[in-house]
């Protein structure tokens, strides 16, 4: 034993491998609630940083420059939580007698429709799936959503098991060939009356590159994974009835062990055939991101949000300089929880959000938009 240990110490090194990710890295897994604040970052990456390109085994990027311009609170809670606030309909759709839609993690978020604000649901989750530890297949996976209607919870669930949008399969390596997944959900009859909407959607995840990550937060073994997006939405209001085709989007991941959500996410676009950063974000402490924003002297002369004070489940609309170009709205409260937080493609002077965006909150909001060219930030008022 002893003529081997310099051996092995000196082949450590060598030895290094990519991170197995399984079911005991995702959210939520105990009784207790995963709160998880996230940084977010200017679309425009430093200059010092890696290029999303660099890919291979033992790779090294070095992301510590990034400066946060806002942050967000990401919560996981075990479903039986959620199922609680409603639990009659929430728990025959996702509880003990869901059947394929049983949950076992829910998260306060919005559904994942680009015109999703024209259907005024409000309160919403959404309801995830992870395998049991004895599951011969195991995944990480949504099987649906909920909100309010005009005072009625709606449940919107995917049109089977196999079209639910699975977001990982275990166990997950550099070593891990690349899946992809179809997923199809569409609004209920209790809420088409209201607006209907759908959508469907191509998933493919391809572990691409791991090695050593290091961000303001700290440095971590990772793997890598590029998780490509195809969507088609369809909406239909009044009169309005329209299908499209979202631009692509690739979510560019880094996970590692223990954290629950992946320590960077750099989320890109394709525009007009360019791959375009339209996100960035990444697991952090708390800090002052406001104070810490690059400041764009066109975008906060330009930038206002009218009416203001607005009513709670109305539209606000917002005005942004010419050409802004890739951008993305959050709002955050007084205490920092994220409201929400949206990308858009659009170039127009005129960008209305929908009834949705706040949901049902009343208060000072602080409302950020961030361009390639830097960041605005407006006090808002919900009545």
């Amino acid at each position: 034993m002893r003529r081997l240990l310099p051996f092995l110490l000196l082949a450590g090194p060598a030895l290094a491998q990519s991170p197995i990710i399984d079911r005991t890295d995702m959210p939520s897994l105990t009784a207790g609630v995963d709160t998880l604040r996230l940084s977010v970052a200017s679309p425009v990456l430093p200059a010092a940083a890696p290029p999303l390109s660099r890919r291979g085994a033992n790779q090294t990027w070095n992301y510590a420059s990034l400066t946060p311009t806002t942050q967000r609170v990401e919560t996981f809670l075990p479903a039986s939580t959620a199922i609680a606030t409603s639990p009659l309909v929430y728990g025959l759709t996702f509880g003990p007698f869901g059947g394929a839609n049983r949950a076992t993690v829910a998260s306060p978020q919005a559904l994942p429709v680009a015109a999703g604000g024209l259907v005024p649901l409000t309160d919403t989750y959404q309801f995830f799936a992870l395998s049991g530890a004895a599951a011969a297949v195991q995944d990480f996976r949504s099987v649906g959503f909920g909100g309010t209607v005009s005072g009625a919870t709606v449940p919107v669930t995917y049109a089977s098991h196999a079209q639910q949008d699975v977001i990982y399969r275990f166990p997950l390596s550099f070593a891990s060939s690349a899946d992809s997944s179809n997923s199809y959900f569409t609004t209920p009859a209790a809420a088409a009356a209201v607006g209907y909407l759908s959508q469907k959607r191509k998933r493919v995840n391809k572990p691409d590159a791991w090695g050593t990550l290091t961000t303001p937060f700290g440095t971590f073994q990772t793997v890598r994974v590029v998780t490509r997006l195809e969507d088609h939405d369809s909406i239909s209001v009044g009169p309005i009835s329209q299908g499209f085709d979202v631009p692509v989007t690739r979510e560019y991941k880094w996970l590692a062990n223990a954290q629950h959500v992946p320590v960077l996410t750099i989320t890109t676009t394709l525009l007009a055939g360019q791959e375009t950063i339209t996100n960035v974000e990444y697991r952090d402490i708390y800090r002052r991101p406001v104070r810490l924003a690059t400041r764009d002297a066109a975008t906060d002369a330009a930038l206002n949000a009218y009416p203001n004070p607005s009513a709670a489940g109305t539209p606000l609309t917002l005005s942004l300089p010419a050409g802004s170009g890739p951008l993305t709205v959050s709002a955050i409260d007084l205490v920092g929880r994220q409201l929400f937080r949206r990308g858009f493609s659009t170039s127009a002077e005129v960008l209305t959000l929908g009834a949705d965006a706040f949901g049902g909150f009343r208060g000072v909001a602080l409302l950020t938009v961030t361009t390639a060219r830097g960041t605005a930030t407006r006090r808002v008022v919900r009545e």
